[in-house]
């Protein structure tokens, strides 16, 4: 009886050590979107593109825009976002893009499961493609980056993981350090796309 509730014990001052260790990094998260406004966030582009809020998320449709996060810049960090796209819908994730961006400032994580573009989810674009669709059209995926200054083998570069529900898919070394810092935003890419964004957080890194 002794060794079961010594068992007991350990076990319940580990579960109360991992709930504790979830709970710090949770608390490493800052939120960007707040669930019910558009506070913190600006469209830049077309007049009949739309951004709204609609059962607690993000939903993006008509002509081409980009929805930028005010806050930043932002250099090193991990990012998240719960993110879906429909069926023939195309849209990007930007980072370290511009106050007022254009589709080709800042790295852009590619969203898109079914488009005629053939660069799928997970891919950088221009950069590192994925041609395999990952997520289905419709369906909520998380989408996580992790994105840093470094040096590797005496040569500086900026490297970049890309996770997509929680698989880790590659890291990408950009030795050219293409864009330095900036802000994060969302792509409407056309009238056929309707992509919805819900639990957008940053941790900043050092």
């Amino acid at each position: 009886m002794l060794t079961r509730s010594l068992s007991c014990t350990f076990a319940m001052l580990a579960a109360i050590c991992l709930v504790s260790t979830i709970s710090a990094e949770d608390a490493k998260w800052t939120p960007l979107f707040d669930g019910k406004t558009l506070d913190g966030w600006e469209k830049v582009g077309n007049d009949d593109s739309h951004w709204e809020v609609k059962e607690g998320a993000i939903q993006g449709t008509g002509n081409a825009s980009m929805l930028v996060n005010t806050t930043g810049p932002y250099k090193n960090f991990k990012y998240r976002a719960e993110v879906k796209i429909n069926d023939g819908g195309n849209s990007g994730l930007y980072f370290r893009t511009t106050r007022r961006p254009g589709f080709m400032d800042g790295y852009e994580a590619q969203i898109d499961s079914t488009h005629s573009d053939p660069i799928r989810t997970g891919s950088i674009y221009g950069m590192c493609h994925v041609y395999k669709e990952l997520v289905k059209p419709g369906e909520w995926f998380t989408y996580e980056l992790e994105v840093r200054d470094d040096v590797w083998r005496g040569r500086e570069m900026t490297r970049i993981k890309v996770t997509v529900d929680g698989d880790e898919l590659y890291e990408y070394l950009d030795f050219d350090k293409t864009f330095k810092e900036g802000h994060f935003a969302f792509q409407q890419h056309d009238p056929g796309s309707k992509v919805s964004i819900r639990k957008v957080e940053v941790q900043p890194l050092k």
